[in-house]
């Protein structure tokens, strides 16, 4: 993707599942969802999964869940690693997060690595904050910790 590009935000189609998988693991390489997983998740919730396409490729991706008795949760946000520190992130949190405001959504969680002190950062510049309680130890299995964070819309 090319900085010269116009960057465009849009949902996802079934087209777009490889590039997704792709993002996924070159965001997420010691531990990306397999592909099986992100193809019921596209199928699943066709409504709240969006890309970032500049037209030749995509650059980043989010991923939520639909609206459950007003509460959500942000599955996943991939970001290509030679597009971060742009704002491209924070640009489709906030599409995402209108899109659940906007489907009645008035609670949004997430998990984060604790050690991701730039996507905790983001996560905060949004309104979000940690659980109180601190890092759950073993969230995801053992040694795999996470960081809860809620945003109320």
């Amino acid at each position: 993707m090319s900085g010269v590009r116009r960057l465009r935000i849009r949902a996802a189609t079934e087209e777009d599942l490889p590039h997704i998988v792709r993002l996924d693991e070159e965001a997420f390489p010691a531990d990306p969802y397999p592909y099986f997983v992100l193809r019921q998740l596209l199928a699943s919730f066709p409504d709240f999964v969006f890309v970032l396409d500049d037209g030749e490729g995509l650059g980043g991706y989010v991923l939520s869940t639909p609206p459950n008795a007003a509460q959500s949760w942000i599955l996943s946000l991939g970001i290509a690693p030679g597009l971060r520190g742009q704002g491209l992130g924070k640009q489709l949190m906030t599409q995402i997060l209108g899109h659940l405001r906007a489907e009645g959504v008035h609670s949004v969680t997430l998990s984060v690595e604790p050690r991701n002190h730039a996507a905790i950062a983001l996560y905060q510049s949004l309104g979000f904050t940690a659980d109180p309680g601190g890092p759950r130890q073993d969230y995801f299995g053992p040694g795999a910790h996470r960081l809860l964070m809620t945003l109320s819309l």
